[in-house]
């Protein structure tokens, strides 16, 4: 993989996936939460397939009618925050966090989960490295709360990457006039991801590491 500068002022993390690795958790509880809320439990063959859906696909597969939404993802926070103690950061993640901030680029973290349960499983030394949170549930979605980050932090989109595992968080970064930068350790496959065109990719955290360092 060619390694170049990160030359940006403001590194947008998705947090699901992306820093934490709760795929796992996730597939232990979605089917006790499919079953509260009425929409389709999934087999393990599935909660796989879906890996190469898009976002709006997956919810469209599942069959969760967008009004319920709100609910569900309520329900998902409140059971993270009873197991947060069981959910992992990816390998090299704090690392790669502080890496960030000592090159002097901001860190924000953005995310439908609370941020009491960011905070939680992030830990002291990664949240340190953290200039602000944009986390909860939200009416306007993922390009919403970019913007709102970026106005907080008086940094312009061509100055930001957003960096995330899934499609909506390439297109959003797209709707807001930022770069992207995809996951390639989380949910969504690698062909599905670059099939959006993100502006760069990362396998591993330790990439994102490796393009500071050679800009510093």
């Amino acid at each position: 993989m060619l390694i170049v500068p990160l030359n940006y002022k403001l590194a947008i993390f998705d947090f699901d996936g992306t820093l934490a690795d709760s795929a796992g958790w996730v597939s232990h509880v979605i089917n006790a939460v499919a079953r509260r809320h009425g929409f389709r439990e999934l087999s393990d063959a599935e909660i796989e397939m879906l890996r190469g859906r898009s976002s709006r696909e997956i919810i469209r597969y599942m069959q969760v009618p967008a009004w319920k939404l709100p609910a569900i993802a309520a329900d998902m926070r409140r059971r993270m925050a009873a197991d947060a103690d069981s959910i992992p950061l990816f390998e090299g993640i704090v690392a790669m966090l502080r890496s960030v901030k000592r090159a002097g680029v901001a860190v924000a973290i953005v995310s439908s989960n609370s941020e009491a349960n960011v905070r939680r499983i992030l830990g002291p030394d990664a949240v340190a490295a953290v200039d602000t949170f944009e986390c909860g549930a939200g009416l306007f979605g993922k390009a919403h709360k970019f913007r709102k980050v970026m106005k907080r932090l008086g940094v312009a989109p061509p100055e930001t990457i957003c960096i995330g595992d899934e499609t909506r968080d390439i297109e959003a970064a797209a709707a807001v006039g930022a770069a992207s930068g995809a996951a390639l350790w989380g949910y969504a496959t690698t062909k599905v991801l670059a099939q959006l065109k993100p502006t760069l990719t990362f396998a591993t955290p330790a990439d994102i590491t490796r393009m500071v360092r050679r800009d510093g």
